[in-house]
């Protein structure tokens, strides 16, 4: 992950206070976390930097699309991104991120890596179920979406055969009711 160290933020050397970086993303990103789900991406992150004595408080903002299949129809569209995490840093004796909102650094660091949480941000903001928009406006037209119609079942006849034997059990509960 070499050509990640542009993510390596060096926070010894910054003063107290807010602080801006600004990243943006495509695939060859995702290439370096062998993640290859998008076709193309282009998301932009800001990343609100803020310095404290004790501590530094992250919030990272996503924007921007990628480009996936649809579950449906498996055309391409653009599915956007909009997110934000926040995340706060602290010192202690050891590296420690098991809480996903807090992570602890040894108080001998003096960079971290902002890499995995912007590819974390961005794949959880990616929808589980990936549907076209003109599939959900009913507006496209696909050989998948034609088979899908021709294949759908147009009308249950509903049949209210019952059992006798059950028809007498009824009976002696309504009889005892009344």
């Amino acid at each position: 992950m070499k050509h990640l160290k542009e993510f390596n933020i060096q926070f010894v050397g910054l003063k107290e206070g807010i602080h801006l970086f600004e990243y943006e993303i495509n695939n060859t990103f995702f290439e370096a976390f062998n993640y290859d789900e998008y076709e193309s991406s282009s998301i932009k992150i800001s990343l609100d930097f803020i310095k404290k004595s004790t501590l530094l408080e992250l919030t990272f903002t996503a924007s921007g699309y990628v480009e996936v299949p649809c579950d449906v129809t498996n055309e391409l569209y653009k599915q956007d991104v909009e997110d934000v995490l926040r995340l706060v840093v602290n010192f202690g004796d050891e590296f420690n991120d098991d809480n996903e909102e807090i992570l602890i650094l040894p108080h001998e660091a003096y960079e971290f890596s902002v890499a995995q949480y912007i590819y974390e941000l961005i794949v959880l903001s990616v929808p589980n179920k990936r549907v076209h928009p003109k599939v959900l406006d009913g507006t496209m037209d696909s050989e998948a979406l034609n088979k899908f119609e021709e294949l759908e079942i147009k009308e249950v006849k509903a049949v209210e055969e019952t059992d006798p034997r059950w028809d007498k059990l009824k009976n002696l509960i309504t009889e005892k009711k009344t």
